[in-house]
């Protein structure tokens, strides 16, 4: 299969799933073994197009990250502001950093131990199963559209997304799934929580997205870095399609899908390493 191709689907897969509550990272592992894409350029190239799929959150939800950005300055000189409701200035940033933080510590902390142990097609397949059941459990437990919204987000809440966030160190589990989960625990409505979940996903992905960006440079021959573009575009118009087809499903109707979803994906490639 050429490179261009396998740039082409790799692409599709992740925009399709990195912002669902079914793991991009899981799927790219699952693809990237089937396709027989694997080694350093692999990782590489599956963490740079992740950066299509950020782009889109960016500009589908760009009035909420201007609304981020805006009063900054007038924010930090009245300190009281950073404790008014809302997810604006300085205490919007603060909070997605609060969700952002307890994953970014116990992740450098056991970083080598889950890439060890955990970036393989077994422990994916049992995360995917782990994490369909717990969607399961919270969705039917949830007040699905009665809970509470993005901008009545309080510091607590921002917290507790943060510390479930974590599972989704573990590849299968899904970031989106965690933080979506994490949030209707914390009283969320569905539609509040996969909204914060698009938003932090953001700070975190595109640092570690530059990060590579810099080794790819200097990894990738030209040519190569050509079919890395495709995979990035290919990310990025998909994610847009993903999200707000993703928005519609939960906003209506619950998590199950997704949840049943998983599950079918362990039978299926369960089903294919024991006949291959």
């Amino acid at each position: 299969m050429s490179d261009w191709l396998i740039a082409i689907i790799l692409g599709l897969v992740e925009g399709l799933t990195e912002f669902l509550p079914v793991s991009s990272t899981g799927h790219l592992i699952l693809f990237g073994d089937l396709l027989g894409f694997t080694g350093e350029k692999e990782e590489k190239f599956k963490v740079i197009i992740q950066l299509g799929a950020i782009l889109s959150v960016v500009l589908l939800y760009r009035e909420r990250f201007f609304a981020l950005l805006s009063g900054l300055g007038k924010d930090i000189s009245r300190t009281s502001a950073w404790f008014e409701p809302g997810l604006r200035g300085v205490r919007g940033l603060l909070k997605l950093g609060l969700a952002s933080a307890p994953a970014l510590v116990v992740g450098f902390l056991f970083r080598h131990q889950i890439k060890q142990h955990l970036f393989s097609p077994t422990p994916v397949l049992v995360a995917f199963a782990v994490g369909a059941v717990a969607m399961l459990v919270v969705d039917r437990g949830s007040r699905g559209s009665s809970g509470v919204e993005v901008d009545s987000l309080s510091w607590k809440q921002s917290f507790l997304i943060g510390c479930v966030q974590c599972f989704a160190l573990w590849p299968g589990m899904s970031r989106s799934a965690s933080t979506i989960v994490g949030g209707m625990l914390a009283g969320l409505s569905r539609r509040a929580a996969a909204e914060f979940s698009f938003l932090v996903a953001v700070p975190v992905l595109s640092a570690a997205a530059l990060f590579e960006l810099v080794d790819a440079v200097q990894i990738f021959l030209l040519e190569e870095l050509a079919v890395v573009a495709v995979g990035f575009l290919v990310s990025f118009l998909s994610a847009v399609v993903a999200i707000k087809a993703f928005i519609g499903v939960v906003s209506r109707w619950s998590l199950r899908p997704f949840a049943w979803y998983r599950l079918a994906v362990v039978l299926v490639f369960a089903a294919s390493f024991l006949l291959f």
